[in-house]
Parts: C-alpha cells; structure tokens; sequence
C-alpha cells in the first residue's frame, strides 16, 4: 500500500516565531498557524471554525521565517505531519501531531478590498533593479495578448 504525507496550510501565525539550534547548531523555528473556515448552516446563520496547528521548521530557512514573520502574518506552508511523544513530569504520556515544514512563501495582507479571501498574492522581493516598491506600470507593448 502506498503513502503519502502532505500538508498544505494557509492561515495567519498565532504567535511570535520562536528560534532555536540544535546541539550541531541546525536552525528550528517553532510558530503556530490559525486557519479559518466559513460556511452558511442549515438554517442560514454564518458559522466559522477556527483550526490552530503547530507547525516547526528547520536549517536556513527557519532563520528567514523567525527575520520576517510575526503573530498576525499570512504565510503559506507546505510540509508534512509528524507525530510528538513524550512523558510530562506527572509522569502521563502525551503526544500531539505537529507540521514539519519543508517550504513556504509570504503572502500579502491584501490591504485593499478582497474581503475574507485570507491574502490571495504572494510578496516576492523584486529583482528588476525598482527599488520604490512600487509595482511596475506595463506598456501595452508588454502585454502579451
């Protein structure tokens, strides 16, 4: 039988990233990450459910995560589950699922009237030599249709 672990999440982070290394100094960013779901119930009224995920990263790249992410920040993830067990200091056994992220990307607040869609543009440093911030205005030359 085959396997497959995916997870794919898009949701703001519920609290500060927080950094540490490993003994061998391997970077791990733990963050946590809402998701938000709508939906009309049977009898018309608007219901929401709001599902919270521990999600842990880990090498360079968790650097990236704890420099720019903060509590409230859009951020798309891919990674995989994994499963945490340990024994707690009453002695009870205790365990959780947990995300292992292996990609991400920053997504846009979406400041201006989208309305609910949770950030639907990806902010991507811009490397055309604009350093206004600005975006860049197409000629009609440019379009390609």
């Amino acid at each position: 039988m085959a396997n497959f672990n995916r997870v794919l999440l898009m949701g703001n982070l519920t609290r500060d990233p927080q950094l540490s290394y490993t003994p061998n100094q391997t970077a791990v960013v733990d963050f946590g990450i809402a998701t938000n779901r709508r939906w009309t119930g049977q009898d018309g009224s608007q219901r929401e459910e709001t599902c919270f995920v521990d999600c842990r990263m880990f090498g360079k790249r968790a650097e990236v995560i704890n420099k720019y992410c903060k509590r409230g920040n859009p951020l798309f993830v891919e990674g995989r589950l994994t499963f945490d067990s340990w024994e707690a200091q009453d002695g009870s056994k205790r365990s959780k699922l947990r995300v292992t992220v292996e990609n991400f990307e920053f997504i846009s607040s979406g400041g201006g009237g989208a309305g609910g869609g949770g950030g639907a543009g990806q902010t991507r440093q811009n490397t055309g030599g604009m350093s206004s911030g600005q975006p860049q205005q197409a000629n009609e030359d440019d379009i390609p249709f």
